[in-house]
């Protein structure tokens, strides 16, 4: 049975009503909505080859019909019309994106707030790997006379700072040289291929006179790289979901949120999606744990070159127009941020 345009017309309204209400919509209340010069018994007809072929569902306690995740894909693929953020809402995200930008932790941390506040859904931003990030600079700062914290910078902005308890006393100038000892030896290289070179031997060589102070530093600078090469997942909004009726059955609720506590597993599955703007609904998703909710991520680029993720997770009955021109306006934001950020770095 094919999809009519009038049987278009009639899914398309009952998406978007469910999407807005989040009650099921009867023929009745549908024939008062849409000027279509039909009846309500023409309308329970084209409802009842809509559920025939999949698209509505028929919930026990009610008259009414609501849309099937193929529904959703159908509205999502070919009845989803392109939401425009309003001018205020563009220049918020524009205002909270360019502060901090010299720390992309931050701005990533940011961006998933930002999502949160404005979709009112359970937010999510992953980091950029770090395989292929370049080192900036090392620094080492005293804090007092058993403790240093040691800084690196990479080129995409990515800070860290380990605070570091020293065996021995030191002197400035020696955290200073020691500074730009390392800075020279390792600017410019990867991260990755700095862990794989021998350091242990480069430490020994370069900074034989201060061998006390490079015993306790050298492992703490291996771990904090290694660390770096971890992807980092921020998330916000996640009590958002008790204000969503799907999660006043709490069933459903501690299901969404034991998904969201398995953060290591969640982060893989974000790390394994496609690029580019991705929307998954129910039963597509393969993770048990979320065939009830739809999964949109978004991704971002640092420089032209590392790849982040951003994006939302909630009930399948989402503003999904709205929801996804706000995720591809905040990546295209930190994109063109880093890039040019990145390009400006580069020719001091």
């Amino acid at each position: 049975m094919d999809l009519s345009e009038r049987k278009l017309r009639i899914l398309q309204a009952i998406v978007g009503d469910f999407i807005r209400s989040a009650e099921p919509i009867g023929s009745r209340t549908l024939s008062k909505k849409l000027d279509m010069g039909i009846s309500p018994a023409t309308i329970r007809n084209e409802m009842s080859d809509l559920e025939e072929m999949g698209f509505l569902t028929h919930p026990h306690t009610s008259a009414g019909r609501v849309p099937s995740d193929k529904a959703y894909r159908l509205y999502v693929n070919n009845l989803m019309q392109k939401y425009e953020l309003p001018e205020e809402e563009k220049q918020i995200i524009a205002e909270k994106l360019t502060k901090n930008v010299s720390e992309l932790d931050r701005t990533i941390q940011h961006a998933a707030t930002l999502l949160s506040e404005l979709t009112n859904l359970t937010s999510f931003a992953i980091t950029p790997s770090q395989e292929s990030n370049h080192l900036r600079y090392v620094n080492f700062l005293p804090v007092d006379e058993s403790t240093v914290v040691l800084m690196i910078v990479t080129e995409s902005g990515r800070v860290t700072n380990t605070a570091i308890k020293i065996k021995t006393s030191y002197k400035e100038e020696n955290l200073s040289l020691l500074s730009k000892v390392m800075t020279y030896n390792y600017k410019g290289k990867t991260l990755s291929d700095i862990l794989t070179h021998d350091i242990i031997r480069n430490f020994e060589t370069d900074i034989e006179a201060m061998s006390r102070l490079v015993e306790t530093i050298r492992p703490n600078f291996i771990s904090t790289l290694e660390n770096m090469l971890n992807v980092d997942l921020f998330m916000d909004g996640v009590t958002n979901i008790f204000s969503i009726p799907e999660y006043n059955d709490i069933g459903k609720a501690k299901v969404f949120l034991e998904m969201i506590n398995k953060k290591k597993h969640f982060t893989d599955v974000l790390v394994r999606r496609d690029n580019g703007v991705i929307i998954t609904i129910g039963n597509e998703n393969q993770e048990d744990l979320m065939r009830d909710c739809s999964l949109i991520t978004a991704t971002y680029h640092i420089d032209g070159k590392l790849v982040g993720k951003l994006g939302v997770i909630g009930p399948t009955r989402m503003k999904y127009d709205e929801v996804t021109s706000i995720i591809e306006y905040i990546t295209d934001n930190i994109s063109q941020t880093f890039k040019i950020t990145g390009g400006e770095e580069k020719d001091e």
